[in-house]
């Protein structure tokens, strides 16, 4: 089944449903949002299958919502980087943070904080620290 595009509806909602609207998009970019920046990082935090986190991530790179940067020559590997236009999705993911937190959790459940959620994300001190 073809998905519909939005990219060229004349409501800027549409639009942005365009660019974020499948499942994958906005918990990629919570990761971003939270710290990771490396493929394996986001693979490992989401288990997202690498295919699909490579199509996502082509994808926000050739939007202009990230930038793609080598960081190792032996193997090539790179990292990712929010743009200006990446980090403006920042109060979109709070609203959804937000609204999720407020309306989406039974009673008795409990979300996680924002800070339990970044403190997760931290990396662990390595042996050198």
């Amino acid at each position: 089944m073809r998905r519909t595009r939005f990219n060229q509806a004349d409501c800027p909602i549409a639009r942005t449903v365009d660019l974020l609207g499948d499942w994958w998009t906005p918990l990629v970019l919570r990761e971003f949002f939270l710290g990771r920046r490396r493929f394996d990082e986001l693979t490992d935090a989401l288990g997202i299958s690498r295919a699909v986190l490579s199509a996502r991530l082509k994808r926000l790179e050739d939007e202009g919502v990230i930038e793609r940067h080598q960081y190792q020559d032996r193997p090539k590997r790179s990292e990712y980087q929010l743009t200006d236009m990446g980090r403006d999705l920042e109060p979109v993911l709070m609203s959804m943070w937000n609204f999720g937190t407020a309306h989406l959790y039974r009673d008795g459940e409990r979300p996680p904080s924002l800070q339990m959620a970044i403190a997760a994300a931290a990396p662990a001190p390595s042996k050198d620290d």
